[in-house]
């Protein structure tokens, strides 16, 4: 053969496996909607970076080598805003995007590749799961080598975007991920809704099973709901960005630092201070402009957990939100902060705490829920955490949670605003418990308890025996965060924490 005829049969298989699973199927895809798993790739990465790995892979299974192009799996390295990040696009026109040992080689080795080179591994997440005829048997299942496939260490970032039907891996990688992003429509579970019906012997519903507002609002593995495959990907794109390319080196600085007050501390908190209002637009008015990335806004909503930038450098925000059950913090809620907690300390984001909460919300359904267990894990991860520890008592913060938020010792540093009221419970629920008077009962004398309840509560009283390490008017918060995040990062590190949390379970 000569040089001619091997560039030829060359460029002929490079054709063929560019066109994936044929013009038939992705067609359907357009007619649909849908991006393909290289569209993907191609919105994902800088235009021109992407260089692919394993192109010429294929099932090791005679009967499917010339259907597998790819082996189903597009993967390699581009850049994203400049930054190397490594990839694996699943391919759901080729055997619906099944994983077989040869694609999870590959797969394996954009982990490996990732970890070892200090780049974060994006998963462009939609299979139908394992490819049943490479894994049946004892022959098949006893050949694998699955010591480290789902180990995480959080060296470099794992994010994953969940489109179409995205079972097995597609799952599992989503579900080990530090930011799972997921398109409306789309469907994600362990097994498929046919299997689960056949194991079950009832009709199962796709979204019931794992549509996207059951990850988002009920098991909270999904941090952001899209509408498409665009906005998915620029979702990606955007959380990236706040993150460093590995776990050894600080988040990049942003190169604008613009900080605009759209409205005034004091026009958004309430005279009355058992009042509500959205804590979000505390934040928006405190941190760089559009900076706020929210993760988990649909789960556990009484907590906002945040990405924001404070002149440029990349903070971690967690606030109660009284607009939600008054800012009461639920089982779920523990959960969402303490993922959150590990998500900071192991890449080197500095940490904030808004506080105005009346406790953790108790009763029937919350011991049900091991609310107990769940404090206290939050507990131990703070006390793992590793990165600077910032926190802001804005108005209430009562009982353990005045611990979990921050207080106790448990920040670096704590301001207090001079709205701020401090106690084991409300002081009105002491008066209840203590004397068993509401205020129609006896005014008068639900009035003198109360004052005495609230005794020693305020602001000033908190910082005279170093509670807290300074008064602040509200105004001052954006100033004092960025003052006081600067002096508490050590720069004999440049930064960098100690990733005590880097190995806390991927999922609670």
């Amino acid at each position: 053969m000569t040089l001619d005829e091997r560039s030829a049969q060359h460029d002929a298989r490079i054709e063929k496996i560019l066109a994936m699973g044929g013009p038939e199927k992705l067609g359907r895809r357009r007619e649909a909607g849908q991006l393909n798993a290289r569209e993907r790739v191609s919105l994902l990465f800088d235009p021109g970076s992407f260089s692919e790995w394993g192109m010429h892979t294929t099932s090791r299974r005679e009967a499917d080598r010339h259907s597998t192009p790819a082996d189903g799996k597009v993967c390699g390295v581009g850049t994203v805003d400049g930054r190397p990040a490594a990839v694996v696009s699943y391919d759901f026109t080729v055997k619906g995007a099944s994983s077989s040992p040869v694609s999870n080689k590959k797969m394996q080795h954009m982990k490996d590749l990732a970890a070892h080179s200090g780049m974060p591994v994006v998963y462009l997440a939609e299979s139908t799961g394992v490819r049943m005829p490479d894994i049946m048997g004892a022959v098949a299942m006893g050949s694998g080598d699955d010591s480290s496939r789902f180990l995480r260490r959080r060296e470099t970032p794992w994010v994953s975007s969940v489109f179409g039907y995205a079972f097995g891996s597609a799952a599992w990688h989503t579900v080990c991920a530090d930011f799972a992003v997921m398109v409306k429509g789309s469907v994600m579970a362990v097994s498929s809704p046919t299997l689960v019906s056949m194991a079950t012997g009832q009709d199962v519903d796709r979204e019931e099973l794992g549509g996207w507002k059951l990850h988002s609002e009920v098991t909270g593995v999904v941090d952001v709901v899209v509408d498409d495959d665009v906005q998915a990907l620029a979702a990606t794109r955007r959380f990236l960005s706040y993150l460093p390319s590995h776990n050894a080196e600080p988040p990049p600085l942003a190169p604008e630092m613009l900080h605009t007050e759209e409205e005034s501390i004091f026009d958004i908190l309430p005279d009355r201070p058992n009042a509500v209002y959205d804590v979000r637009k505390v934040i928006r008015n405190i941190v760089d402009d559009g900076s706020m990335m929210e993760l988990k806004s649909r789960f556990a909503r009484s907590l906002v957990t945040a990405l924001c930038r404070l002149n440029g450098r990349t903070v971690g925000i967690v606030a109660n939100n009284p607009l939600y059950k008054g800012g009461a913090i639920d089982a779920d809620a523990c959960d969402k902060v303490v993922s959150f907690l590990v998500l900071c300390d192991s890449y080197n984001i500095p940490l904030v705490f808004m506080v105005d909460q009346p406790g953790f919300l108790v009763g029937l359904d919350a011991e049900r829920k091991r609310i107990a267990g769940k404090v206290i894990n939050w507990m131990n991860a703070t006390s793992l955490v590793t990165v600077p520890k910032v926190t802001v008592i804005m108005r209430k913060s009562y009982g353990q949670a005045f611990v979990n938020m921050g207080g106790g010792a448990t920040s670096d540093a704590v301001a207090a605003w001079y709205t701020a009221e401090v106690g084991f419970m409300d002081p009105r629920s002491g008066v209840r418990i203590v004397h068993g008077l509401s205020q129609g009962d006896d005014p008068q004398a639900f009035d003198r308890h109360l004052e005495e309840m609230s005794k020693d509560g305020g602001p000033y009283d908190l910082a005279s025996v170093y509670g807290a390490h300074d008064v602040i008017d509200p105004r001052e918060t954006r100033g004092y965060l960025i003052r006081t995040i600067e002096i508490l990062t050590p720069k004999s590190t440049g930064g960098v924490g100690q990733h005590l949390l880097s190995t806390w379970p991927t999922s609670y």
